[in-house]
This record gives C-alpha cells, structure tokens and sequence, in this order.
C-alpha cells in the first residue's frame, strides 16, 4: 500500500516542471515586424504560492544569470529592469520584468524589446527561463 501511495505520489511530481514551462510557452506573445520595427515579446505566469518578495528575489537572480547589465531593481514597486547588448550594434535591448502580488501568490510578467533593424532569435524560451525561475 505504501509503495502504492510512493509512486503515485512520484507520478503526480515528474510532470510538475513541464507544465510550468508549458504555461509560460502558452502565454508568450510578440508583435511589431522584424528588422522593420521595434518587437515587443511578452510573457507571463501566475505562482499561486510563492510570495511576491521570495519570487522577485528569484527572478532578479535569474537575470543576473543571464548576463544582462545596467540592472534596476525597484524593490518596493516590484519591477526590474535590465539591458542587454548582443548584436554588435551597440543598441542595448531592453528587459522589463515585474513581480506584484496575486491572491496568497504571485504574478510575473516579463517584457523584451527589441529595437527597429534587430533581430532576437530565442526570446521565448530565455524569457520562460527567467519567469520559471520562480518556481525552481
């Protein structure tokens, strides 16, 4: 019966990760046109149990993580904003993310911007990786 109950409980655990990381694919969103515009690509996701602090701490690590620079953390507003230069151009891209309270949880959203004449292969997958942080 134990055994049971371990595996069961095993089961319901392995899919956990792939869900979160689906749920963010399934919320990434982008718009303006490539190489003609600026493009804007969004995400977010709602941790129903991670308070709205431990989930700011998490993803500010996550994006220090990933290389970004001129980093402005606004604690108390929740919001974090990063730059980033990878084209060469010496345009820097841009990375808002926010983090408010939601219920006894919390919500991230993550925004990315592209300025005209840039490309930025790869946004959503880097973008839930930050998000998902929250949840590791």
């Amino acid at each position: 019966m134990l055994r049971r109950i371990t595996c069961a409980f095993a089961l319901a655990i392995l899919p956990a990760t792939p869900v979160l990381a689906d749920a963010c694919a399934g919320h990434y969103e982008s718009s303006g046109v490539p190489l003609v515009t600026g493009i804007t690509y969004k995400t977010w996701m709602v941790f129903p149990s991670i308070n709205s602090n431990v989930a700011f701490d998490k993803v500010s690590q996550a994006v220090l993580a990933e290389g970004f620079v001129d980093v402005n953390v606004e604690k108390k507003l929740g919001t974090l904003t990063a730059q980033q230069e990878t084209s060469g151009s010496g345009r820097p891209q841009t990375l808002r993310v926010v983090v408010r309270k939601n219920g006894k949880g919390s919500r991230v959203d993550a925004v990315f911007i592209v300025q005209p004449g840039q490309v930025a292969p790869g946004v959503g997958k880097n973008l839930c990786r930050i998000v998902n942080a929250v949840g590791e």
